[in-house]
């Protein structure tokens, strides 16, 4: 077996090391308040584009029932995350709330 010289072999690129993910979020990430809005906001842009492309596919004005399903499966999916998320906030609420201490 020859001898490889691992020496001429450069660092990997474009790989953070571990430590990094342990560090401290600074304040330009972004609170949860902040993230909770933003994913509210897309949401909300969500159920539009559905709305708006069901009164286009009733109105005769789009033939494209297929974007239109996708559309509103798209925002079902969405609503359907924001209920469970919610649902645990409420019961990690209430959880927190029967701690004696």
């Amino acid at each position: 077996m020859s001898d490889i010289n691992l020496a001429s072999i450069g660092p990997v690129s474009g790989v953070k090391p571990a430590a990094d993910a342990l560090k401290p979020k600074t304040a330009e990430q972004g609170t949860f308040s902040e993230w909770l809005s933003q994913s509210l906001s897309e949401v909300d842009h969500l159920q539009q584009i559905s709305d708006n492309a069901a009164q286009k596919l009733i109105s005769g004005e789009s033939k494209d029932i297929h974007g239109t399903m996708i559309a509103m499966q798209k925002s079902g999916i969405a609503l359907d995350l924001v209920v469970e998320i919610r649902n645990k906030v409420i019961a990690a609420y209430e959880e927190v709330k029967r701690m004696q201490f």
